[in-house]
């Protein structure tokens, strides 16, 4: 059903499969695997116009980084669209966390961050109230562009950010909240008074499959 344009829309679109899934990805940029790519072509296969010139977005805003970016470029290229590449849209910095796997690292300080995400920074990581704080200028930034129908093509730590933001969630629940690969996120904006809110969160394999 194609939405009622009186309000605005974003979806949310992550990243899918990288090369060497299951580490902390930050600011290692692997690139999409196949797989990956596939992904995030069927999340947005069954949009109208998908399959002739154009999509019923009007904007593309994507992190800078190659595994969001190079999607985004595909995209904006093929439909006639513009692209904005945001830093502020950019995944969480781990510091020493980055491009390792859970199971290399010490289980007390995970259990730490999964417990405490703001009281707790891995060792030289980016510390969760200023990613939140940036994810956020983003956002806002976005939002004063006033645009019908926005795609933004991010990580899954920007999305919950943004999620929290929009559903008053504590950073300690937003880490219930899974973001599989090429999970799309779509939220109404009212034009006027109101809260955004949640349209829908999913994607082109189902959410919970293995990365």
């Amino acid at each position: 059903m194609e939405p009622d344009m009186e309000d605005r829309f974003v979806d949310l679109l992550r990243h899918g499969a990288v090369v060497g899934n299951g580490r902390f990805r930050g600011t290692f940029d692997a690139p999409l695997s196949p797989r990956g790519q596939a992904q995030m072509r069927a999340a947005v296969a069954e949009l109208p116009g998908s399959g002739g010139y154009s999509l019923p977005y009007d904007a593309l805003f994507s992190s800078p980084a190659h595994r969001c970016a190079e999607f985004a470029r595909e995209l904006a290229a093929r439909h006639g669209l513009p692209l904005e590449l945001m830093p502020e849209l950019s995944e969480r910095r781990f510091g020493a966390w980055e491009n390792r796997h859970a199971d290399e690292l010490p289980i007390t300080e995970l259990q730490r961050l999964w417990g405490d995400p703001e009281g707790f920074t891995p060792p030289g990581a980016e510390p969760f109230v200023a990613l939140r704080e940036r994810v956020l200028m983003g956002w806002e930034r976005m939002l004063a562009r006033r645009m019908a129908f926005s795609l933004v093509v991010t990580h899954g730590g920007v999305i919950r950010v943004i999620l929290g933001q929009v559903l008053d969630i504590s950073a300690e629940a937003l880490l219930q909240i899974e973001v599989p690969p090429a999970c799309r996120t779509r939220l109404r904006v009212p034009v006027g008074e109101g809260h955004p809110s949640l349209m829908s969160h999913g994607g082109a394999d189902p959410c919970g499959a293995p990365s």
